[in-house]
């Protein structure tokens, strides 16, 4: 016989527990002090202590009357029955769900973008990497930082970098959003996000232009530079830099954090530690007569110091990221024309023109990362002796272009490694 609300109002406790039965397998449970629980009794399939299936039953809990009314009650059972006949285990699925709640709460969009970062930190990316990741978490931090990551939505993370693009700022725009991809997917690897929400966001912001950065590639207008470099009047060490930037043509970033431990001067070789790299590998860059001298002038300038380039301000740090393009300008040559990173620019280009060397063997030069990791691993020793060559064949031809002598056509014989 089915309950009634009356019946529930006038239950009293004894001195036992006892049962309200309902109809299909819901109950009410009265206690001795004269709580009341709801509950459904149900079977799933199992197996028995002699390892045979059994049908076992099992209890759902469905709250407390009269927080619960009967009418709820009843509504939270069917819910249940219908889970049960698709095949899924209410109980279990309830544990599911408290279990995933509790993690929710706990893991914010900006405690697993923290912990994100910290995984990069350990596998050595570069510090500089880790500020920009840390800069890209302030991007979205106000519009998804406090929210649990699993219950973001596409919609979220594009307003919350659409405010950047509003602002013709797609750089930033871009970047946040490729930042937010990849804490979904750390989270969606750690199961702490059931998927990666960004990639239905594909093409949702204004497409941006491929950013060349700006290089002087001919050969006249190489001289030109040389020649202003060789007039410039600020720091010495900023000039120094400048000189050594054409010949050695690493990244900026790695220029500038040189340290003269890292410089052997009786093999001229200046061996670059990982941790400094985009691709984190080692790069050892020969070194020519000309590039020597400019750094034991840069050794006699500092001293003995950790930095071939200090910052002028303290010893403790290289100098800044913007000296020497903040030189170049100087100089005269504008943003559109020369950067300094524009220096790797120049020495690819006018280095594969030259027809001496082989296309690797510069590859190798400018530490490009090969993708095959066995091709990788050969092609780091296999072009030293031809890298030696081309270092001094470089500045050499350098200073040619510096006088501003007629360029010869050149050979275009390859030389072997």
């Amino acid at each position: 016989m089915a309950l009634t609300a009356t019946a529930l109002k006038n239950a009293k406790p004894k001195a036992k527990p006892y049962k309200l039965a309902d109809e299909k397998g819901l109950f009410v449970i009265v206690s001795p002090s004269g709580g009341m629980l709801w509950r459904w009794k149900y079977r799933v399939n199992g197996v028995g202590q002699d390892g045979e299936p059994k049908r076992i039953e099992k209890l759902l809990a469905l709250g407390t009357y009269p927080d619960v009314s009967l009418k709820l009650a009843r509504e939270r059972r069917d819910t249940a029955r219908e889970q049960h006949s698709t095949g899924i285990d209410p109980a279990e699925k309830k544990q599911r769900d408290k279990a995933a709640g509790k993690i929710g709460a706990a893991n914010t969009f900006h405690a697993v973008a923290t912990a994100f970062i910290e995984k990069c930190r350990r596998e050595g990316l570069a510090e500089t990497t880790i500020r920009k990741r840390q800069w890209s978490l302030g991007l979205v931090e106000r519009a998804i930082g406090t929210r649990p990551i699993a219950e973001i939505e596409p919609i979220a993370i594009l307003n919350a970098v659409r405010p950047f693009e509003a602002a013709k700022n797609h750089e930033k725009a871009r970047r946040a959003l490729e930042f937010v991809g990849a804490v979904f997917r750390f989270a969606v690897a750690n199961q702490l996000a059931p998927a990666d929400p960004t990639r239905d966001l594909r093409g949702a912001l204004a497409s941006r232009k491929p950013r060349h950065l700006a290089a002087i590639l001919e050969p006249k207008r190489v001289g030109e530079l040389l020649r202003a470099i060789d007039g410039y009047e600020g720091q010495p060490l900023t000039q120094i830099a400048l000189k050594l930037s054409p010949l050695v043509f690493v990244r900026p970033g790695e220029l500038r954090k040189a340290e003269l431990r890292e410089i052997d001067f009786d093999a001229a070789v200046w061996r670059i530690d990982a941790s400094k790299m985009k691709g984190r590998q080692e790069h050892s860059v020969p070194l020519s007569r000309q590039a020597l001298a400019l750094l034991q002038s840069a050794r006699e300038l500092t001293g003995d110091g950790t930095y071939v380039f200090p910052s002028i301000r303290t010893a403790q740090r290289p100098m800044s990221e913007n000296t020497v393009n903040g030189a170049l300008r100087r100089l005269g040559f504008t943003g559109d024309e020369m950067t300094a990173h524009g220096f790797r620019a120049m020495a690819s280009t006018l280095l594969n023109e030259s027809g001496k060397w082989q296309p690797d063997a510069i590859e190798r030069a400018l530490a490009h990362k090969d993708r095959d990791q066995v091709r990788a691993a050969y092609h780091r020793g296999a072009h030293w002796a031809e890298r030696v060559a081309m270092a001094q064949w470089w500045s050499d031809h350098l200073d040619v272009l510096r006088r501003g002598a007629d360029i010869i056509q050149i050979d275009s014989a390859v030389v072997s490694a």
